[in-house]
């Protein structure tokens, strides 16, 4: 399983810039245009033509596999605006930070597994949960970043994807049979692509702690601090090529630890990997 996370891994990396570029772009651009061309078709065909049916998928309609994701979620005009400017900056930093070919996968496996829970329920799709899911792996990635609720109230990634969380409970515990799932198959999808970031929602105390054996007499390799206790320099400094800027841990002192440099940053700042999303910005 590790081997073909890394092969998976290493392909995205290798196609980082291939794709459909800006997706979530094109997704809020769709979103608003079929909600002006809805609201000037009273008889709703339009809506009717690319919303999810089951028996019209059956039937030959395929494009309806795919076109609910342009059937904006709400009534209100300001709101989805909103939602869809949200949406498309969340988009727009996944992309940079997975890129391209990562992100693509991410929407488009997402839309296969709720086609996939609409078809085995036989209940119309939405993309409300998938869009919501966008939210959880972008504070995974970027935890302590914040935005600003209501314009006003600055909140952490972390924080509002625990409220997510708890929204999620809350719909599988008191909605009805069917809808109580569809928030499950969107993290399926969550759980797919970013189960290795779970852990930057803790907190930073907790992310540091080894897990216990899995069976008795089982012990993690530890590495050896004295590995370079020959190469030192006049000083009596032991060299290293990678320094973490937060906790100081060099690679040296850790050789099986991963360092990686922040792009966001501005200067070449290192950091280890318990720390590379999980710190202040250096401007």
């Amino acid at each position: 399983m590790n081997n073909l996370s890394r092969k998976i891994s290493q392909f995205f990396f290798n196609n980082r810039n291939r794709g459909i570029r800006n997706l979530m772009l094109f997704v809020a651009i769709g979103n608003v245009l079929v909600y002006l061309f809805a609201n000037m078709d009273p008889s709703g065909a339009l809506l009717s033509a690319l919303s999810f049916s089951r028996q019209r998928i059956l039937e030959g309609q395929v494009w309806r596999l795919f076109t609910y994701i342009f059937i904006p979620s709400g009534g209100y005009p300001l709101t989805i605006l909103i939602m869809m400017f949200f949406y498309f900056q969340i988009g727009r930093i996944l992309e940079a930070r997975w890129g391209v070919a990562r992100f693509n996968a991410y929407y488009l496996c997402g839309i296969l597994i709720t086609d996939l829970a609409a078809l085995l329920l036989n209940v119309r799709a939405s993309a409300s949960y998938l869009n919501l899911s966008l939210i959880l792996a972008f504070a995974s990635t970027c935890p302590e970043d914040q935005v600003l609720l209501f314009f006003i109230i600055p909140l952490k990634m972390k924080w509002l994807a625990w409220f997510y969380f708890a929204t999620v409970a809350y719909t599988v515990l008191f909605s009805p049979f069917p809808v109580k799932l569809f928030p499950l198959f969107a993290l399926l999808n969550y759980f797919l692509f970013c189960h290795r970031d779970i852990r930057y929602l803790l907190p930073t105390s907790w992310q540091h702690r080894r897990p216990k054996p899995t069976f008795p007499g089982a012990s993690r390799p530890k590495p050896n601090p004295h590995w370079a206790d020959g190469y030192r320099s006049q000083e009596g400094k032991k060299p290293y090529r990678h320094k973490c800027t937060v906790c100081g841990r060099t690679d040296t002192d850790y050789p099986d630890l991963e360092f990686r440099y922040c792009s966001r940053c501005k200067g070449y700042h290192c950091y280890c990997i318990d720390h590379i999303n999980n710190h202040a910005h250096i401007q």
